[in-house]
């Protein structure tokens, strides 16, 4: 989602053959772990939560607000286990580098169908499961809407993938991790409302969840279009150099 470096100018300084700035590889291996960084710190929320829930599936530890999960625990812990592995290890796939490395191939064959059954295994909680009181029908029609995107983005992701197609594959994949991250995203516009008026009816909690999706989204947006102008001037970059070799040849 919030791939930090992709905001930022690109810079003019010369490219070493691996694709850093010449002369700055220190300071270009800082700013490449800001992304993977920030957005490890933002999954600890959802991971957080889901380790909870474990540890209460695993003791028995029954209460009135977690006994849909005991119902059918099933698809509560393929949720928590593969949400865990696509939040964290989707997060180190934003570092610039090590998209250019075959790891990101290997890591990706884990993460993307890490990414379609967290989004899978979501629409089922959402539709079979008992609502809790907070929640109603509006929050259950946001999930169902932000998992069926989030698996379809995967698919189309995968898609464009193996067709060669890698702007596409990445700007799908962006927009999959971004809801796939809500969760963290969503203490951001909650709990300040919760702070100041207090717990928010059914109505409130589904505007505020929503929210939490949306800005991800937007941010995600604004990364692949900062993408898609970098890759455009990498282009038109290599296009002068080709024709100026070729003049002097």
């Amino acid at each position: 989602m919030t791939d930090a470096s992709d905001l930022l100018p690109a810079p003019r300084a010369a490219v070493s053959p691996d694709g850093r700035p010449a002369g700055a590889p220190a300071r270009t291996g800082r700013r490449e772990l800001l992304a993977p960084t920030g957005l490890i710190l933002l999954s600890l929320v959802p991971v957080g939560a889901g380790a909870s829930r474990l540890t209460q599936l695993a003791t028995g530890a029954v209460s009135a607000d977690n006994t849909r999960f005991f119902d059918s625990p099933v698809p509560v812990v393929v949720h928590i286990v593969s949400v865990t592995v696509f939040s964290l290890l989707g997060a180190v796939q934003f570092a610039p580098s090590l998209r250019r490395h075959r790891w990101h191939r290997r890591a990706g064959r884990i993460v993307a169908p890490a990414g379609l059954l967290t989004a899978l295994t979501g629409i089922w909680m959402a539709l079979f499961s008992t609502l809790p009181a907070h929640d109603g029908q509006a929050l259950l029609v946001l999930r169902l809407v932000f998992g069926t995107a989030m698996a379809a983005s995967i698919v189309v992701a995968f898609i464009a993938i193996r067709k060669g197609d890698v702007r596409t594959h990445s700007a799908w994949m962006t927009r999959a991790y971004a809801i796939g991250i809500g969760a963290g995203t969503q203490v951001f516009t909650l709990l300040p409302w919760a702070l100041i008026a207090g717990p928010p009816d059914v109505s409130t909690h589904a505007v505020l969840m929503g929210a939490g999706w949306v800005i991800n989204l937007a941010v995600a947006e604004l990364v692949i279009r900062r993408r898609a102008v970098r890759s455009g001037r990498t282009s038109r970059t290599s296009g002068r150099s080709a024709a100026a070799s070729a003049h002097l040849s």
